[in-house]
């Protein structure tokens, strides 16, 4: 296997996976997850948006595969398709693929330069449409809500004062002029982080895959979300605190281990959270 996901074994095996089971890949991604299902026994349904995910999935020549090129938050109505009512385990790895981010044409990097795009898939709204029509104020909001980006206003200010912006490396130095240039990191990661979210509608697909779960797992049946920022986080903490449906099995998330940190250090804001569907009908 060429690239390994971030918490793969904990994932697997918190999945619980038994040979002749169902499992959905939420996040085709490179197929990592789903070819560690199959080599323990399950079969997959594999869901990703981004039609060069599924392509390459198709040149693996992976047996007993069921690719679907859909977004996770049409797990239930897709599955209805397809005929299966129930399954047995759910996985989803929220984390952007590298794909996206090692092709400066999607336009997800702020240190190469590239459309302002952003979308996971190949519909809808672009970035690049976002923050050269929308408002100052509206710009200002997404920033804040979806990156919790605390100079959102001020940001929001430079970009309408220079645009049109065509490309992410003038969207990021028109960042970096608005914060002053002080930080550790790179200031543009916020607000690309929030542009991508709003743009893919990230949060609410998630709610619609919680939602799908819900009713799609069958008693007993395993939930394994691996998320990447706070928002993400909180949201799968509240809904399966709220939910009638699926009970929690870890009190805190499962975070990687030090050495998988250091030897990635994608993995260090990794948090995964593991539910079960309890038994009873879904209302």
């Amino acid at each position: 296997m060429s690239h390994i996901p971030v918490l793969y074994h904990e994932a697997l095996d918190w999945l619980a996976v038994r040979p002749g089971g169902v499992y959905v890949d939420a996040t085709l991604g490179g197929a990592g997850h789903t070819r560690g299902i199959q080599e323990r026994g399950g079969k997959v349904i594999a869901f990703d948006q981004d039609p060069a995910a599924i392509a390459r999935a198709k040149a693996l020549g992976l047996p007993d595969l069921i690719l679907v090129e859909a977004n996770f938050s049409e797990v239930l109505p897709q599955l209805d398709l397809l005929g299966i009512t129930q399954v047995d385990g759910i996985l989803a790895d929220l984390g952007v693929s590298s794909f996206h981010f090692n092709d400066p044409q999607r336009g997800f990097s702020y240190q190469h330069e590239g459309p302002l795009d952003m979308r996971m898939g190949s519909g809808g709204l672009t970035a690049a449409e976002v923050v050269n029509t929308f408002g100052e104020e509206e710009i200002a909001d997404i920033l804040y809500k979806y990156g919790e980006e605390q100079r959102s206003r001020r940001i929001a200010r430079f970009i309408v004062e220079n645009r049109p912006l065509t490309t992410t490396t003038e969207l990021a130095e028109i960042i970096r002029r608005a914060t002053g240039y002080r930080e550790a990191g790179h200031p543009a990661r916020k607000s690309f982080q929030a542009l991508r979210i709003y743009v893919n509608d990230e949060l609410g697909a998630l709610r619609q895959l919680l939602r799908g779960a819900e009713q799609v797992l069958r008693p007993d049946g395993r939930l394994v979300i691996i998320s990447f920022h706070s928002l993400e986080d909180r949201l799968v903490k509240h809904y399966l605190r709220d939910s009638r449906h699926l009970e929690p099995l870890t009190k805190k998330p499962v975070v990687p281990s030090e050495t998988e940190q250091r030897e990635n250090p994608r993995a260090r804001s990794a948090k995964m959270r593991v539910a079960k569907r309890i038994d009873g009908d879904f209302v």
